[in-house]
Formats: structure tokens, C-alpha cells, sequence
């Protein structure tokens, strides 16, 4: 007899979604968190804070403000690292007082202590006061995420050099920044701090970025932040890193530039949070950068009643596909039936500004061959844009000229994460551009954009009804 029909290592957006599935099929459930509190990276290092501090910035800065009144415009004039981290606690201590009901509510045991595997049904917990206890259980979701990646070369010192759970604790704003990585983190970073007025430079090896989003609209994210004097060394990586008596940082590039700043973040990565769990006692082994290849189906790793999902699995590493992956993960492990979840889901990178995608890009549609029209509408074609001040915002639809569904629908602009689900809706209900056309939208709105684009495909496809 086991303890548990399920034990879900870590409290984050896969493992507390997958535990209060369970235990919704009545299945007696048991959380490990190793962390303070429950909610995982996701509610105290990743997701939450990242996007707390990008809108207190956003609001104290007057950022949204800036087309009326002038780039010159504050909300308020010294924002302090103060100031972002007051708003922060507040917005944590929410979303854990809502977990820990939830647990409470669906009668989700949880535990804090660091566990390791003894066998693949036994795990060895060790709690805080260091009293340590044994778990069997039938079931194993592994829900652990990740954590930064911090090579042996990087002089991190907490303060001048920092990764990015190190950002959330900084006792100043830089003046300047050089930020090594741009990916999703490096990215939202950069451009939250840019919005702060702090000089930043954002640096990569790779002579692209975001190589994932379709290209015309990097094209047009590049120039807005160029636009605003943010540097983009891409293609440039540093040689050497060393932090400078009077409190700076230099670095010097494989190209032979240096460069001179308050503050380096390094955010070129992540690893699986795995090397404490003792995988080779149940038989598991994680790949160099830590994370646990599963069936992307069922999430069951090489062990049949051991579980992966969320970030520890890869990409798209997301809090809203994690939750997801959790869910179906949990009902797969207790014996229940898991549908497919629908085949598009919305990719969003809160960045300054929004970037938002579903479906293709065109790249992808080039690459299968399918002929296919694009259909585009600038924010400032929208009264809304106006009312709001906007002079920068783009919606991308692209449609397929054989069948008329669309495709794809990618936005760069203000709201570009929440006007995304229109498109997902669209996409996975297999509606055509004529949805768009036909369509009435509140008027003035952003989401207007999409009648707009719709337009724009439709004008260039033809009007079907006329050509039958």
C-alpha cells in the first residue's frame, strides 16, 4: 500500500495544477515544495515578479503616457528599487494566500523539505529542521523548473554582476546596464529597465534574437527599441568580465570592444532544477542543461509512473502551457482520461513593448509551401490608438489562400498578450479571414486592429461570394 496516489514535487504552475487535478479525481495528493513558500519560480523569481516590476515601471515611469506629454513625462520623478519591490511583495503575498486556499480547499497535502529519490515509488524528504521522512507513493509528477544558469567564468558577486533571481533583490537602479543574453528573460529585462530611462545594452553571441517569432515583427520590435537607444550587440559575445575597484563593471568583447557599465545581467539560460533529486536511484538521467525528456502526450518519462512537466521539460517553457502540461500530466498518472489540448497556444513575451503569437509565422508557412496571403493593421490606424497616444503597435494575420483559415496572428504593441486570444480562438475553431470581415468589434478598441488586418488580406484574396 502507498502513502499517496500522487507526490508532485514542486508548487509551481505544473505541479499545483497537476496536484489539484488529483485530487479533483479524488486521489489523495501530496505537494513538495523546497522553497520558503509554495508557488515555485513562477510566483517568486520568474513570472510574477518579472511582470509586477514591468508594470510598476511602466506606471511610475509614465511610460504609457509619453505620446502626449513628451518623453520627459514621470509619474514620478526618482523611482527608487524600492519602489518596485514594495509593489512586488504585495502582488507575492496575493498569489500565495490564493495557492495556499486552493491547496486547502481541494484538501492538497504540502509539505517543505528538499526530496531525492531512494527508489522510483520512494522519496526521501528532508525539512527544514532537518528531520527527514520517507514517502512512498504510486505516482511521481516532477514539477521542479528550472533555475539560472551561472557559468564557472561569470564573476557573479550579487550586486554589480547578478542573474536574474538576483535582479529581484538589487538595492539601486543602474544607471547603466549590459545585459548578456537575448532571449525571452534578457529581453524583458532589458527593455523594462530601458523603460526605467537606464542605459542598456543588451549583448548575444547569435546575430538574431527570438528566432521562434516571425520575422517582420522582430523587425519592427528592433526598431523600436533602437528607436529609443537601446544597443543591440548581436553577433558579439564577451571574452572577459571583471568587476573595477570603483564599484563598475568592464567587459571585453571577442571583437576587441570594451565596455564600461554599473551592472551585468546574465541571462543566457537556464538549467532544470534536477541535480538534487538523486534521478539515478529511479533510474532517471537529465540532459546537460538538467531538464527530462518525457512523451510530449502524456508527459511519462522512460519510468512509466514517474512524470515530467513545466519548464524541467523544455520548451516552450511558459506558466500557461506548464499548467497544462501539469493537468494532463496528474490525469494520466491517476488512471484518467487526458484529451489533446488544442493544437495552437498563445506565446507571450511581456517585454516593452508586448510581443504575442499563435499559430505560423510566415517563415513556417514559406517553409511547408502553402500559398498564403498576410493581412496588417498599425495600432495608430485605430481610434483607440489615438485616444491611448499610441504611435507603435502591429497585428499580422496571415491567411491561407486555398482554404482562407488563418494561419497565424502576431502582435508587437500595447496589449499584445491579451488581444492574442482572438486570434487563438480563431485559429483553433478553424475560422477564416471572412470571420474578420464579417465581424463587428467594439468600436474604439484595440481589437479593431484585427478587422482592420482582416481587411487588408481580404482586399488581396478577393472576395470569395464574388468569384463563385
Amino acid at each position: 500500500m502507498f502513502q499517496y496516489d500522487l507526490v508532485v514535487v514542486g508548487s509551481g504552475p505544473a505541479g499545483r495544477r497537476g496536484a489539484i487535478q488529483a485530487a479533483k479525481l479524488g486521489k489523495k495528493v501530496l505537494v513538495i515544495e523546497q522553497g520558503k513558500r509554495v508557488g515555485g519560480v513562477s510566483v517568486h523569481t520568474g513570472t510574477i515578479p518579472s511582470k509586477t516590476i514591468r508594470e510598476t515601471a511602466l506606471n511610475l515611469s509614465g511610460w504609457r503616457e509619453r505620446g502626449f506629454y513628451g518623453r520627459a513625462y514621470r509619474v514620478k520623478e526618482e523611482i527608487s528599487a524600492e519602489d518596485l519591490r514594495r509593489r512586488l511583495l504585495i502582488t507575492l503575498d496575493h498569489e500565495v494566500e490564493v495557492l495556499e486556499h486552493q491547496f486547502a480547499r481541494n484538501r492538497v497535502q504540502h509539505i517543505r523539505g528538499r526530496a531525492s529519490f531512494i527508489d522510483p515509488s520512494t522519496l526521501q524528504v528532508i525539512k527544514d529542521d532537518g528531520e527527514t521522512m520517507q514517502v512512498s507513493c504510486a505516482s511521481i509528477l516532477l514539477a521542479v523548473g528550472t533555475k539560472p544558469f551561472r557559468p564557472e567564468y561569470m564573476p557573479f558577486d550579487g550586486k554589480t554582476v547578478i542573474d536574474s533571481d538576483e535582479l529581484l533583490d538589487i538595492e539601486e537602479l543602474p544607471r547603466s546596464m549590459v545585459v548578456i543574453g537575448a532571449g525571452v528573460i534578457g529581453i524583458e529585462y532589458a527593455t523594462i529597465f530601458s523603460a526605467l530611462d537606464t542605459a542598456v545594452t543588451v549583448l548575444d553571441p547569435k546575430s538574431t534574437m527570438l528566432d521562434f517569432i516571425d520575422k517582420e515583427i522582430i523587425e519592427d520590435f528592433t526598431y523600436q527599441l533602437r528607436d529609443r537607444n537601446m544597443k543591440l550587440l548581436l553577433g558579439q559575445k564577451a571574452d572577459k568580465v571583471e568587476t573595477l575597484d570603483n564599484g563598475r563593471v568592464a567587459l571585453t568583447l571577442d571583437n576587441g570592444r570594451h565596455l564600461t557599465t554599473d551592472m551585468v545581467l546574465f541571462a543566457a539560460g537556464r538549467m532544470g532544477a534536477t541535480d538534487a533529486l538523486n534521478l539515478a536511484a529511479a533510474g532517471l538521467e537529465a540532459d546537460s542543461r538538467g531538464r527530462l525528456k518525457v512523451n510530449p502526450e502524456t508527459f511519462q518519462t522512460s519510468v512509466p509512473n514517474i512524470y515530467a512537466a513545466g519548464d524541467v521539460v523544455g520548451f516552450p517553457s511558459l506558466a500557461s502551457t506548464s499548467m497544462e502540461q501539469g493537468r494532463i500530466a496528474a490525469r494520466v498518472a491517476v488512471g484518467a482520461i487526458a484529451k489533446e489540448p488544442p493544437k495552437y497556444f498563445p506565446y507571450g513575451i511581456y517585454a516593452v513593448p508586448e510581443i504575442s503569437t499563435c499559430g505560423l509565422s510566415e517563415e513556417e508557412v514559406n517553409e511547408r509551401g502553402i500559398p498564403y496571403e498576410c493581412g496588417i493593421a498599425r495600432f495608430r490606424e485605430t481610434s483607440r490608438g489615438h485616444i491611448m497616444g499610441l504611435d507603435t503597435g502591429l497585428l499580422k494575420m496571415i491567411f491561407s489562400l486555398k482554404t482562407r483559415r488563418l494561419l497565424g496572428v502576431h502582435i508587437v504593441g500595447e496589449g499584445a498578450t491579451e488581444l492574442v486570444h482572438i486570434g487563438q480562438a480563431v485559429l483553433n475553431l478553424k475560422g477564416t479571414v471572412e470571420y474578420f470581415v464579417e465581424n463587428t468589434f467594439n468600436y474604439p478598441t484595440l481589437a479593431e486592429a484585427y478587422k482592420i488586418a482582416g481587411l487588408d488580406a481580404w482586399n488581396r484574396m478577393g472576395d470569395i461570394k464574388s468569384e463563385l
